[in-house]
Parts: structure tokens; C-alpha cells; sequence
């Protein structure tokens, strides 16, 4: 028998994929449950395995290739007599089929049935990525006698290093979006990025994503509230906690969580004729990818967490982000975003809506500002602009501006709050 390996639907969103690398080759002996490919999805790269024993018969889309979800990509057979089969039932589906249509396309529904991606461990299956495979197969080493360390058990490259007794490689630790806290901020050497002039380059899987998303954010009616906090008690915690390996992005989010708290509504999102109030507040925070387009990993409950772990999950996030590792729900859960380009010393900017969401919030640079002291006289305090973008379906102004308000008032003078 002859089985067709689809391209799957990785995420909710997901209308295409590309195929980043085949891990099998024409001919070559398929186990049950084995990574056969590699796809990529809009904002991850994902295993996917077989539901067959069988041969790799033939791949139908290549490495580098585009396939909507649910066209056949590969042809599985059972035994290697079936393999020529296989091959005339493709030469002739090719020579039947209109020149734009898909060889076998089938409904979405039915692409799950033959293949499983690599993001439960419910039916026993060992979750491995790419390189960790390629690793344990250059090193002559059985991937089933590894304990997986990375998300939801997944084997990663460093677990097998670890049992081949080689230093680890250190992960690159991406720059996160930080409030500027010295007093005389010097100006941060920005790379410039390599890009090829007088070319017109197609967007990748993850730049498509982003334009249908912002697309898509266009039909809320949103509005936007603006908000100066003065930052002089968070910065000197900041200084405080730093040395534990606290970052500005997590404080921001656990002040941004903390607010939430008191305000549910920034925390909901419009539905058709409904408003939907979530239970968690998953803080999520944008994120530039170095290839082009922006990443939202997701802080969970982050209004539970403590500020040292929450810290320790976001440089996680950013790490596993920068290599395209995170699991579908660690970038599409965000129940609310901040974006935050104090970074870069703009003092204020508008972000747009993401979509499924009722709010984000874009963070400017703290930066010194002579303001007029309560007994009337001239100091000096930093200062950051907040503005938040609301979908006024679900949220209006006075929510937003309430929400501003006690944002302000924790972050001016309740900071000790955020390391309890």
C-alpha cells in the first residue's frame, strides 16, 4: 500500500509550509513514528513524523519549497517492491492534473491522519530537533537512551553533547529590549543589516505571517491612550535585582501583568458578538527575528511568576526564538503584548493591534526630563512614554487611561511589589 505524507497545519494560522530539510531520502527504510522532514511554519521550525512503516518512495516538494497545508508532499511505501508505483502513480497524476494544481490535494482535516508534528509526548514518541538527530547520528548515539531537556521533552543538542562528554556550545544570548538606565546613556553601535540592494527579494515563511497578521489587525477599530511614568524607583531596583540576572523585559512585563490584575478588560479580546475575558494574563513580548520579521514570545501567567524565574523563562524564550525552536504555543498565547524600542532611544512610537488580542502596549526609552517638583520647584527625573493601542470593541478609553494610571502609580511607587 501506498500512503501520501501531507504538509501539515503546525499552527491555527497556518495556510503554507516549507519544507526546511528531508531527513530521509528516496529508497531509504521509514519507522513508525520517525522524523521524516522538517517544515516550517509561520514562526517555527517543527519536526514531523510518520504514522507509517514503510520506504520513502518519492518527495514530491523539495528542500526550499513552498506546499499549502494538506498537498501531498511524499509518497510512503509499504514494501520496496511498491516504490516504482509509487513513481508512475506521480508521473501520471502530474500528467492528468491541470499545470497549477497540486499533485493530491487533500482537506485540511484529513492531514493530520498520516503524519504528527513533534509538540505532544502523549503517544510515547520521542521528540528530537534537528541538529540534536543529526548530532546523535554523527556521534553513533541512541537517541532513546537520552532524557530530553528542552521544551515538553524534547532532545536538543546539548543533551547529546552532555552524553558524549563534550562542552556544550554556550547559546548566543539575543539583545533584549531594555529601559535605558544610566544616567548619560551612551549611544548603542546598532549592525548595520546586510541587505541586498536593487533586488526584490520574496518574503520568507515568518515575513508572510507578520503581513497577513497586520493585514488582518486593519479591521479593528483601534485607538490609542499615551501615558509618561516617571521610572527614577524602577530603574534603582533594577540596579539592584540586575546582578541576579534580572532583565528590564521581565520587570516590565511583571508591572504590565500586575496592572492587568486590576484591570481584565485590557486583558480581553472582541469576538464575533462577544468579548472573551481570559483566565491567564500570557504577557507577550515582540521580538525582531536577524532574518527579517518580529516573534512574540509569551511570558505564561506571568503575573503568578516570580520576577528571577520569569527572567530565566524569557532569556529561554529569546534563545530558543533566535533559533526557531519554540513550540506553537509559546508565541501564539499572548493574551496581551508589550513592544519596547527604548532600546534603540525612541522616546515614543504607536504599535499596531496584534491580532486575537485587546491590547498592546508600546514602551519609548527612559530617558532625564526637567519636571516641576510638588513644592513648586525644577528637577530632574527620568521618564518613559507608554502608549497603549486598544481594540475599542472590547476596551474603551477610560479602561485604557485607569489601566495607564495604576501601571504608573506601581511602577513609580510600588516597584517592591514586582520582587515578591
Amino acid at each position: 500500500m501506498i500512503h501520501d505524507i501531507f504538509m501539515p497545519a503546525l499552527s491555527s494560522t497556518m495556510t503554507e509550509g516549507k519544507i526546511v530539510s528531508w531527513l530521509k531520502s528516496p529508497g531509504d527504510k521509514v519507522e513508525k513514528n520517525e522524523t521524516v522532514v522538517v517544515v516550517e511554519s509561520d514562526k517555527a521550525d517543527m519536526d514531523v513524523e510518520s504514522f507509517y512503516e514503510g520506504y520513502l518512495a518519492t518527495i514530491l516538494v523539495e528542500a526550499g519549497q513552498e506546499a499549502p497545508v494538506g498537498q501531498t508532499i511524499a509518497l510512503i511505501a509499504e514494501t520496496p517492491s511498491e516504490i516504482e508505483e509509487a513513481k508512475q502513480k506521480v508521473a501520471s497524476a502530474q500528467q492528468s492534473a491541470p499545470p497549477s494544481a497540486p499533485i493530491t490535494p487533500q482537506p485540511v482535516a484529513e492531514t493530520l491522519a498520516p503524519i504528527a508534528t513533534s509538540t505532544s509526548r502523549s503517544n510515547g514518541r520521542t521528540i528530537v530537533s534537528p541538529r540534536a538527530r543529526k548530532l546523535a547520528k554523527e556521534r553513533g548515539i541512541d537517541l532513546k537512551t537520552l532524557k530530553g531537556s528542552g521544551p515538553y521533552g524534547r532532545i536538543v543538542a546539548d543533551d547529546v553533547l552532555k552524553a558524549v562528554g563534550e562542552t556544550p556550545q554556550p547559546t548566543a544570548v539575543a539583545i533584549t529590549p531594555q529601559v535605558i538606565a544610566t544616567p548619560a546613556p551612551a549611544p548603542v553601535p546598532v549592525a548595520p543589516i546586510s541587505v541586498p540592494v536593487g533586488e526584490t527579494v520574496p518574503l520568507n515563511t515568518l515575513q508572510q505571517a507578520v503581513v497577513k497578521n497586520m493585514v488582518a489587525s486593519l479591521q479593528a477599530p483601534a485607538f490609542r491612550v499615551g501615558y509618561t511614568i516617571t521610572t527614577d524607583a524602577l530603574d534603582k531596583l533594577y540596579q539592584q535585582i540586575k546582578p541576579k540576572g534580572v532583565t528590564m523585559t521581565a520587570l516590565l512585563a511583571k508591572a504590565v501583568a500586575m496592572a492587568t490584575q486590576k484591570h481584565p478588560k485590557i486583558n480581553s479580546n472582541y469576538v464575533e458578538g462577544a468579548i472573551n475575558y481570559h483566565s491567564s494574563i500570557n504577557v507577550a513580548v515582540a521580538v525582531a527575528m536577524p532574518d527579517g520579521g518580529l516573534i512574540t514570545p509569551v511570558l505564561q501567567n506571568a503575573d503568578q511568576i516570580d520576577i528571577y524565574s520569569l527572567s530565566r523563562n524569557w532569556k529561554d524564550l529569546v534563545a530558543r526564538a533566535r533559533t526557531k525552536q519554540l513550540q506553537p504555543a509559546e508565541y501564539s498565547s499572548g493574551t496581551l503584548t508589550i513592544s519596547n524600542l527604548g532600546m534603540f532611544g525612541v522616546d515614543r512610537f504607536d504599535a499596531i493591534l496584534p491580532p486575537g488580542q485587546g491590547a498592546i502596549l508600546a514602551i519609548g526609552a527612559s530617558t532625564p526630563q526637567v519636571v516641576a517638583t510638588p513644592e513648586g520647584m525644577f528637577g530632574i527625573k527620568r521618564q518613559m512614554t507608554v502608549n497603549i493601542t486598544c481594540d475599542h470593541r472590547a476596551i474603551y478609553g477610560a479602561d485604557a487611561a485607569a489601566f495607564l494610571q495604576d501601571l504608573a502609580k506601581l511602577i513609580e511607587t510600588q516597584t517592591q511589589s514586582l520582587t515578591m
